[in-house]
């Protein structure tokens, strides 16, 4: 197998590898202690991988996941059955609420958003599928968001497999915890009836 190994393939793909971490923005300097490359050498593998949208490249000169990675995550099964499940929903939310509806799946230490739907608002918590932050070892995946709430409500919560969440947030302003606690109450009991139904 070592002949069918192409070397610049796998350089691109060991750059892939060290944005698989909590941290969302890297700069030139952070992806050579990672990789182990010079940074001329990944210059070059960023560049390329930039034109198909394999990362981005920020106005302050930092790197972060672009937006190839996600739409080919959503190809894979798994998460194509997870969609089909749980985005209806999502969209119902939002547009009942008027705010951010999102699944998002807990690990160890890391929480990422699976799936979002975004009110049409100027004044809105903006999330992305991919989106990863740091969380506590508690298991709660809320980030900070100062001025703003947000309310969770577990949905898998099987030890052997990463907890997803439902979460509903906004502007503190405009969303009450109360209001989005009775919103998210109602959302996972028409899933359940869904299910129970589909069963």
């Amino acid at each position: 197998m070592a002949q069918d190994r192409v070397e610049a393939v796998e350089r691109a793909l060991t750059v892939l590898e060290a944005f698989d971490s909590p941290q969302e923005h890297f700069t030139l300097a952070d992806l050579a202690q990672a990789t182990g490359f010079y940074k001329s050498t990944l210059l070059r593998l960023l560049g390329s991988l930039e034109r198909h949208d394999y990362v981005q490249r920020g106005s302050d000169g930092r790197w972060r996941l672009g937006g190839s990675p996600s739409r080919l995550a959503r190809r894979h099964a798994p998460s194509r059955q997870l969609a089909t499940r749980i985005q209806p929903l999502l969209d119902r939310l939002t547009a009942e609420t008027g705010e951010t509806a999102a699944l998002l799946e807990a690990q160890p230490g890391i929480a990422e958003c699976r799936l979002v739907a975004l009110p049409d608002a100027d004044l809105r918590h903006d999330l992305r599928p991919g989106q990863r932050w740091e969380i506590d070892t508690a298991g709660d995946p809320r980030p900070l968001l100062p001025g703003g709430t947000m309310e969770c409500r577990v949905l898998d919560d099987a030890p052997e497999s990463p907890s997803l969440w439902l979460t509903l947030s906004g502007p503190a302003s405009r969303l009450s915890p109360q209001r989005a606690r009775r919103a998210l109450d109602g959302a996972v009991a028409r899933l359940h009836e869904t299910e129970e139904t589909a069963s």
